[in-house]
């Protein structure tokens, strides 16, 4: 047995059964009340309702915002890294070069680059003892190469490509400290040019078929890997987002179909420009290349010697994260969100239950169910708290309309192209839906819509759970599913904040929430997390200039809140340019791991290490209270 099949209990397991609180009550409108035209529930009263909530939940002084070169915590807490860009995780690895002039080889022994979302797992019975599996986004030329631009070789190509996937990892608590562990079996990269097999209703079909793999059920790489999930059953789940910024073309000439558009085909990949050195990418030679990614792809992090698996069943579009829970009959959902403008919301259900006393029977579990896309109504019209309904269509071929007649000849062209499925059934278009997660203590999802400058263009109407015209701050969406069974087709929905800036935006929509104010206000929510004690811990990917509409938001940051109470604070603030992305916790909670994703971005940043003309690095950083307390509380 291995310890994958021993390791079977996790927090995800804890929801089934429990009962929820009430999807609206005091604390819930505090949460979701805003700003919508001239009527205006008064700050003062919505004040008042949060300080009604739990106090205890949120045991630290909420920081101010920051834009300092470094990590930023409440009196109490320290940071420090567990790893970083560039790191061999083998003793035999070559060491990070600072000039660029590494190699390929090296950065396939290496931490990769941009590190995202990422899953803890404990070594069963040993609370010192952990794998983490971490997602390596993409990469940054002006750090990547000695001439900090675009690739100008195959050689820089495959090295561009090393950088991005997952990189998997142990960790041992040592003197009370978290550490990598170089050396250890379970080290592993998982990148761009790594064997992974096609499983699920699409594997094996004509459009996953190319000249080097005629099955159709064997692809190479992963890669633009985002957030993330972890399943019952101790494997990870790693989401494919921005795919398609990888491919371009050597045909100026080349006409995309409405499938290829719909993805965001291009001619020039965006300036990542891999398919000028590696035919595989050039949609010109390869055109299904492109059918192969955007899918959510399954590791085993206890077994470095298996090969991931893309779930096919799971639906192909631009994957943020793949949220977990469970029906009240014991099969397995995962939540999912498509991180672009105007995209959707889906769920898939299992069709076997989860067996929670053998894991490797649960190994295939994902490539069986049904894809889900979500419908929201339009809210039920009262501007101090919008609420309203939802429903799930399902997207199985020849029912909704999903026929030939349609462009959908079979079920594997309605996974392969589930965005335009989607549209055929009416789903609502989304304010770039993002991470989503479940809560441990009544079930409820959160939904971070990060931002949509076009909402109120390109057919996307001002309503429902987006009720901004050009959106550039974001907000929180949640649901309860009827009879609080994630198999059920509808839902209650509100929204349990809206982010804006009330200092420059003051009596307006742009002003956000009731829960918002000067002393934590934030834009473009984006990674999500809940602890033990239902704490929400909200991440921000957005605009740090700190002037205009984001005037002293400062750099990019994470708050936390109490669900019941709707109170917000902001917990820590990231160095210049970073994105702060991924969150995982230790079994005890005494300890959180954040990512910290390309500071200096655009240059300004020596972090981490803060060396005089240093070069920047992406990092995974470990959060502890210095009295040993847990984190949070």
């Amino acid at each position: 047995m291995s310890l994958l099949e021993e390791n079977q209990s996790t927090d995800l397991e804890k929801i089934v059964g429990m009962s929820r609180r009430r999807f609206i009550g005091a604390g819930a409108l505090c949460g979701a009340a805003m700003f919508l035209g001239g009527n205006l529930l008064s700050r003062s009263v919505m004040a008042a309702a949060v300080s009604e909530g739990n106090k205890s939940l949120l045991g630290f002084d909420s920081i101010a915002a920051a834009t300092t070169d470094t990590i930023t915590l409440p009196s109490g807490y320290k940071a420090s890294v567990l790893i970083s860009w560039g790191q061999p995780l083998q003793k035999n690895a070559p060491a990070f070069d600072p000039s660029g002039n590494g190699t390929a080889r090296a950065q396939e022994m290496q931490f990769g680059d941009n590190n995202d979302g990422m899953s803890l797992f404990p070594f069963p019975g040993d609370n010192n003892r952990a794998l983490m599996a971490i997602n390596n986004e993409y990469t940054n030329y002006r750090y990547l190469f000695p001439h900090g631009g675009q690739p100008q070789s195959a050689e820089e190509v495959h090295k561009a490509q090393a950088s991005e996937g997952v990189s998997v990892i142990e960790i041992q608590r040592r003197r009370g400290q978290w550490q990598f562990v170089q050396d250890s079996r379970y080290n592993r990269r998982i990148h761009g040019n790594t064997p992974i097999r096609l499983g699920g209703p699409a594997a094996g079909h004509d459009l996953l078929k190319t000249s080097a793999d005629k099955s159709g059920k064997n692809a190479l790489g992963t890669f633009q890997n985002c957030a993330n999930g972890m399943t019952p059953w101790g494997t990870y789940l790693t989401c494919e987002e921005n795919f398609t910024d990888c491919f371009g073309s050597s045909n100026a000439e080349l006409k995309f179909d409405d499938a290829q558009k719909r993805y965001g085909a291009t001619l020039t990949s965006r300036e990542i420009n891999w398919h000028l050195h590696d035919p595989r990418f050039d949609l010109a030679k390869n055109p299904n290349e492109l059918n192969r990614h955007g899918w959510v792809v399954e590791i085993d992090p206890f077994d470095p010697k298996s090969t991931p698996v893309k779930r096919t069943a799971l639906g192909r579009f631009k994957h943020e994260n793949a949220a977990l829970a469970q029906t009240h009959d014991g099969r397995a959902v995962v939540y999912m969100g498509d991180d672009e403008r105007g995209e959707f919301i889906y769920k898939f259900i299992s069709r076997q239950r989860i067996d929670h006393g053998n894991a490797k029977a649960n190994r295939d579990l994902l490539d069986d169910g049904t894809l889900y896309v979500a419908r929201f109504d339009a809210g039920d019209g009262n501007p101090d708290h919008p609420k309203g309904k939802g429903q799930w269509i399902e997207l199985t071929h020849g029912k909704n309309g999903l026929d030939a007649g349609k462009g959908f000849p079979d079920q594997a062209h309605v996974l392969i192209h589930a965005r335009l499925a989607a549209s055929a059934v009416g789903a609502t278009r989304m304010d770039r839906p993002e991470w989503i997660v479940v809560s441990p203590k009544d079930g409820q999802v959160y939904c971070t819509l990060t931002n949509n400058a076009k909402r109120g263009e390109d057919g996307q109407p001002v309503d429902g759970p987006n009720p901004r015209a050009k959106n550039v701050y974001g907000q929180i969406l949640r649901w309860r599913t009827e009879r609080d069974d994630h198999a059920s087709n509808t839902f209650d929905w509100d929204l349990f904040v809206v982010a804006g800036n009330p200092t420059v935006h003051a009596g307006t929509p742009k002003a956000g929430s009731s829960n918002v104010n000067a002393q934590n206000m934030f834009n473009s929510p984006d990674g999500l997390g809940f602890d033990k004690a239902g704490r929400l811990w909200i991440q921000t990917d957005g605009d740090s200039s700190n002037a205009g509409d984001f005037a002293g938001m400062g750099n990019n940051q994470m708050l936390c809140a109490d669900p019941d109470s709707g109170e917000i604070r902001r917990f820590m603030v990231g160095p210049v340019g970073c994105e702060v992305t991924g969150i995982s916790f230790a079994p005890d909670y005494k300890t959180m791991f954040i990512g910290i994703q390309h500071p200096g971005e655009n240059g300004g940043s020596t972090f981490p290490e803060h060396l005089p003309d240093g070069k920047p690095r992406s990092s995974v950083m470990v959060i502890t209270r210095e009295d040993g307390g847990v984190i949070g509380a």
